[in-house]
């Protein structure tokens, strides 16, 4: 019998069910009615639902509910510190059973082969990773990337079965003036998928933006941004991430009116994070607890997020839909008790049937040696740019300072908690190092460094002295990346990410407790930030307004051109 008659036949009764929940409810998406129901799966399907069922095997349910899975719509694997398969044992008993991802990171530092790991591994998670086609590596022409990859190398995985399409497109500059890069991505992927990435662009510019075919955005910081892109036709990816929270100042556009239009996004979300608040169940019971309506906010993270993205498969509890489904305590807490992902319990022994993939770019930091006097920065009349920092957002504002000068050095400024900051090119085309200061990160001592510096990942390192900036970013290359702290000449914490610099060999269990000493330390010398290591990550990101900073210097992102 094939598995479409027996998915018939036990949809009708005739035959019994492979599983059967009983004794629960569902939460229907289109009424908005919690139903009384068993709920049949045969396969990978679910196959009968507002009807009684018999089984093989039967799974009591009283007193709880199912929704669909979740569907994480825009997220880079790599920010959670740790490979496809930790991200799926990770995040999977959350409820989220399909992610878009962007391997937008490990592809600036490794190109074909860090996409290819990827979709490697995607064919062996358990949850569903669907990949976009990283469409920005270099992301811009302001600094260095490892890798360089143009139409021509994207299009041989245009068909491969876990592509969707392209990838968030950047560069929405290059767009609007027809770069001719831009343009041969665009065109190559005209009716297909192509995600957006165009933060507080508005008026005429992102109409043209929208022209090119170009249907999401996750960078909406407000209600007004995300309602003029809704308006003109986008789908609004709502954003709570470790480092951008979006959530608290778009609720106003999370109603049933608008839910058809929006979705739920993390963008990116370390394992700590994930630990200490949940993933996408924290975004939908902290839009609840604030007024939100359980239909608009459940529709946003599931049927909503599928129909967005053409996964026609998913995203209601139905017969003839992907049996992804959460058994939950109630909508409000939205507690994963039991999750099933393509009609299989996701359980310890479900994980170990993954084969497993070799990491790649496990030798990808090739920086130079630094050293306490490539830190200095010279005495300048006037005022200094300075990068301001905004806590749990990635846009920074341009801020200029007079600062105090040692001899012919301009220094830091405690009092203003104005440090220096510098970005060292690390992929061994040209050394490059550039130096600058921020405000916002609160050190008194010592320095943190990373690897992990979107998009093209150079180091990037914070600091109050010379010597300790200098000591934190020689260690990263000891350890093949990472993130690095130092106080008084010493490295007091440390986490290991040698794949490609951005990710770990260790289980996320590991990791998360790592990144909780990595974070100690970092609070040791005085930082202020919720989540330091991410925010530091966000500096060298030309392609977020206003003020950052490459390898090749201070990137006015406002006039996407070097001032210094």
């Amino acid at each position: 019998m094939s598995e479409l008659e027996r998915r018939i036949d036990q949809g009708t009764g005739r035959e019994p069910a492979d599983i059967v929940l009983k004794n629960g409810r569902f939460f229907d998406l289109v009424t908005g009615e919690l139903v009384a129901s068993d709920i049949a799966i045969c396969g990978d399907t679910v196959v009968g639902t507002s009807g009684s069922y018999s089984g093989k095997r039967e799974i009591d349910i009283s007193g709880k509910i199912v929704v669909p899975g979740f569907i994480d719509t825009h997220l880079h694997i790599e920010s959670s510190l740790v490979t496809p398969h930790e991200f799926d044992r990770c995040v999977l008993p959350y409820g989220v059973t399909t992610v878009i991802c962007d391997p937008h990171e490990i592809a600036n530092v490794l190109g074909t082969e860090g996409i290819e790991f990827f979709l490697a591994s995607a064919l062996e998670t358990i949850m569903d990773i669907r990949v976009q086609l990283s469409s920005c590596v270099p992301a811009t022409h302001l600094e260095t990337a490892g890798a360089d990859l143009p139409i021509e190398k994207l299009l041989p995985y245009r068909n491969h079965p876990k592509v969707i399409g392209l990838a968030e497109f950047m560069n929405f500059p290059g767009v609007v003036y027809k770069d001719p890069v831009c343009m041969a991505k665009l065109e190559a992927f005209q009716g297909s998928h192509i995600d957006g990435h165009a933060p507080l662009l508005s008026g005429n510019d992102l109409n043209g933006y929208l022209s090119a075919g170009i249907r999401t955005d996750h960078e909406c910081t407000s209600a007004a941004e995300a309602m003029e892109k809704i308006r003109k036709g986008m789908h609004i990816l709502v954003r709570e991430g470790s480092v951008s929270k979006d959530l608290h100042a778009l609720m106003p556009i999370l109603t049933e009116r608008l839910s058809p239009f929006l979705a739920l996004c993390t963008d990116d979300r370390n394992p700590l994070d994930i630990a200490e608040q949940g993933h996408l169940d924290y975004l939908i019971r902290t839009a609840i607890a604030h007024g939100v309506d359980p239909l608009a906010i459940y529709r946003a993270a599931s049927i909503s997020a599928a129909r967005a993205f053409g996964l026609r498969d998913r995203g209601l509890v139905a017969p003839g839909w992907r049996a992804d489904l959460v058994i939950i305590d109630s909508l409000e807490n939205c507690k994963a008790e039991t999750v099933f992902a393509a009609g299989r319990e996701v359980t310890h022994s479900l994980f170990g049937t993954r084969k497993p993939v070799a990491p790649v770019g496990l030798a990808s930091v090739k920086a130079r040696t630094v050293k306490a006097a490539d830190f200095g920065v010279p005495a300048t009349e006037g005022e200094t740019s300075v990068i301001g920092v905004l806590p749990g957002k990635i846009i920074t504002e341009h801020r200029r300072f007079r600062l105090p000068v040692d001899g012919n050095q301009t220094t830091v400024d405690f009092e203003r908690d104005i440090l220096k900051v510098a970005v060292i090119e690390r992929h061994g085309k040209n050394g490059n190092h550039a130096n600058g200061f921020v405000q916002g990160f609160g050190l008194k001592r010592g320095a943190i460094a990373s690897t992990v510096g979107h998009d093209s990942h150079n180091i990037c390192v914070v600091g109050a002295n010379d010597e300790d900036m200098a000591i934190a970013a020689n260690r990263l290359s000891d350890i093949n990346g990472g993130f690095v702290v130092v106080q008084d000449g010493k490295v007091t914490g440390e986490i290991a990410l040698p794949v490609a610099g951005l990710m770990s060999l260790e289980p996320y269990e590991a990791v998360r407790d790592t990144l909780h000493h990595l974070r100690q330390a970092a609070f040791a010398l005085g930082a202020t930030l919720e989540e330091p290591f991410l925010q530091l990550a966000f500096l060298p990101l030309p392609v977020i307004p206003h003020l950052k900073i490459s390898d090749r210097g201070l990137v006015d992102v406002d006039k996407f051109m070097l001032i210094g």
